[in-house]
């Protein structure tokens, strides 16, 4: 078998990035670094967020920023600069870092090749509910050893611009390409009501801890994110810290890592 064959049996590793992560250069190389030693063993995805980013970019413009459950208001008008922000500013800083690290990084949005499809969340305005859709561009590119990095705006049907939950995203395109779903955020993992790390949570526990109001806003659509992702899957999703890049080699070697979600 040609180490190209080999690469490509293996589950490819979807990676979502997000939070102060994207305004740290520094710790963005050295996650990438890690991701890059990764890349011979696994196919890889990255997923990107950019809240930060869109807010203030939504201020530069004179709009005001409102969520609802965690998620972005995104009122029709202020897509084009949700989508400069993101499918612009940050996935092009993304690829940039990704290929000063070595990897063959292609900057995507979620619609590329129709890779997945969209409802709209008309609760939240210009808001995509994204489902896997077509895996062709992304096995293509993977099988080639690229790695795609995909923003998290999406397309209606009628060709408007949408804001996609970019945990949402990297759980869909998870599910299109039968992955591994590691959720890297600002914190270590899930924790309880005293700050401390959870290391293992299952449906039941995790609706007992969104009942109690210690799991809510962003950290419960990461939460159903991944609870969804492992109930398609039929295998756990992890919910980690960029802080320690290294923790990804550990959890590529089965050690336990930040929050790890079954369902």
């Amino acid at each position: 078998m040609s180490e190209q064959t080999q690469h490509n049996a293996k589950t490819p590793l979807v990676l979502k990035m997000g939070g102060r992560l994207l305004q740290d250069n520094q710790a963005l190389d050295a996650l990438l670094k890690v991701v890059a030693q990764l890349s011979s063993q696994y196919p890889i995805v990255l997923v990107h967020g950019g809240g930060d980013q869109v807010d203030s970019w939504l201020a530069t413009f004179g709009f005001s920023t409102q969520k609802i459950d965690g998620q972005r208001v995104s009122p029709k008008e202020q897509m084009p600069v949700i989508a400069g922000a993101l499918a612009g500013a940050v996935n092009c800083l993304m690829v940039s870092r990704a290929q000063l690290q070595g990897l063959k990084a292609v900057g995507l949005t979620l619609a590329a090749g129709q890779s997945l499809k969209f409802d709209v969340n008309e609760k939240l305005g210009a808001v995509g509910i994204a489902k896997a859709n077509d895996a062709t561009l992304l096995n293509t590119l993977l099988s080639q050893g690229f790695v795609p990095v995909f923003s998290s705006v999406g397309q209606s049907d009628n060709g408007d611009l949408l804001n996609v939950n970019a945990d949402l995203a990297a759980a869909a395109i998870c599910q299109l390409v039968q992955g591994q779903l590691v959720l890297l955020t600002d914190v270590p993992g899930i924790l309880d009501g005293e700050g401390k790390l959870i290391s293992a949570l299952d449906g039941k526990a995790a609706q007992a801890l969104v009942d109690s109001g210690v799991i809510k806003g962003g950290m419960k659509v990461k939460l159903d994110a991944a609870l969804e992702t492992a109930a398609a899957l039929r295998r756990s999703i992890v919910v980690a810290g960029w802080q320690q890049p290294d923790d990804l080699l550990k959890l590529m070697q089965q050690q336990a890592v930040g929050t790890c979600i079954s369902e």
